[in-house]
């Protein structure tokens, strides 16, 4: 008897978003050794043209790369987490506000998560639980 692949197991993930998550991932872990300047500018490019993303556009984002990848579902997998979320968003047309920071409270932590509708995603803490150092929103686009 087999045991069954990661890719197999049922998740609530579709295979197709699974497999775009996959596709994310290596470029999301390698972004996530870069200086967070470099970070910045990589990201402010690959949002050009993109639509915000929505609530639950980010949440499908975040639940896929938690699905394929046990270090972003870990707690020390934020930042390549929210790097490939907000990723993934883009190969779908969307972008979520991609932020990195701190914890608010007690103890004193570096975090990065990804915002849609002002709010963070997925995070389960409330709204003013971080405090943002560094952020990537959507592009606004031109008005004519």
């Amino acid at each position: 008897m087999t045991t069954p692949s990661a890719l197999d197991r049922p998740t609530g993930v579709p295979l197709a978003r699974r497999l775009a998550a996959r596709l994310v991932l290596l470029p999301a872990l390698a972004l996530s050794f870069l200086p967070p300047r470099h970070i910045r500018t990589v990201l402010e490019r690959v949002r050009r043209g993109a639509r915000p993303a929505t609530p639950a556009q980010a949440a499908a984002a975040r639940e896929a790369l938690c699905a394929v990848s046990l270090r972003c579902a870990g707690p020390r997998g934020c930042l390549p987490r929210s790097l490939g979320a907000a990723l993934l968003c883009r190969v779908y047309g969307t972008w979520p506000t991609w932020c990195t920071g701190v914890r608010t409270l007690p103890p004193f932590a570096a975090h990065a998560w990804i915002e849609a509708g002002g709010r963070p995603v997925g995070e389960g803490v409330p709204d003013d639980y971080f405090a943002r150092l560094i952020s990537v929103p959507p592009a606004r686009r031109a008005t004519t």
